[in-house]
């Protein structure tokens, strides 16, 4: 059984992964869907600013300190290699490293860099914002499930 300090960073782990599923799952299921129905110039504008709004400390915090958390827990996993939940802690880090924050910055994030060079109203705006949804809605799920599976696997590892 996990315990002493080890124990109180994976619970922070399921917290973190758990948090961050929670982020992903909402933009996936109502966000981005009330994103899509605007018309383009709105959309995008409204996109952006949801994407400035989002590298600030709240959000941020919770992300990358969750990544340090799911790194410091794959690295003690593999020098404690303990009796029981290794492999379930080793996924949920995995998981969370690759699945959710790995994917952040090669699929969603150029998506959000290459909207943002775009000025809201242009035909290229126009034709890119459907595109957009699409893709960046597609990656999202892959993370919200990813960021879920971790803090499924982080809590599997604690029984």
């Amino acid at each position: 059984m996990i315990d002493g300090p080890y124990f109180v960073v994976t619970v922070l782990g399921v917290l973190g992964t758990g948090l961050v599923a929670g982020v992903f799952c909402g933009f996936s299921t109502f966000v981005m869907r009330g994103l899509a129905t605007l018309p383009s110039a709105q959309g995008v504008a409204a996109m952006n600013a949801i994407n400035a709004a989002a590298v600030a400390p709240p959000f941020m915090v919770v992300f990358l300190g969750t990544a340090v958390l799911c790194a410091v827990i794959a690295v003690v996993t593999f020098v404690l290699w303990p009796d029981a939940g290794t492999v379930e802690l080793l996924l949920g880090s995995v998981l969370y490293l690759f699945g959710s924050f790995g994917l952040t910055v090669v699929a969603n994030v150029p998506r959000n860099d290459a909207l943002l060079e775009l000025k809201p109203g242009t035909s290229e705006a126009d034709a890119y914002w459907p595109v957009y949804v699409r893709e960046w809605t597609l990656w999202n799920h892959v993370r919200t499930a990813a960021s879920a599976g971790a803090a499924v696997a982080y809590v599997l590892a604690l029984t």
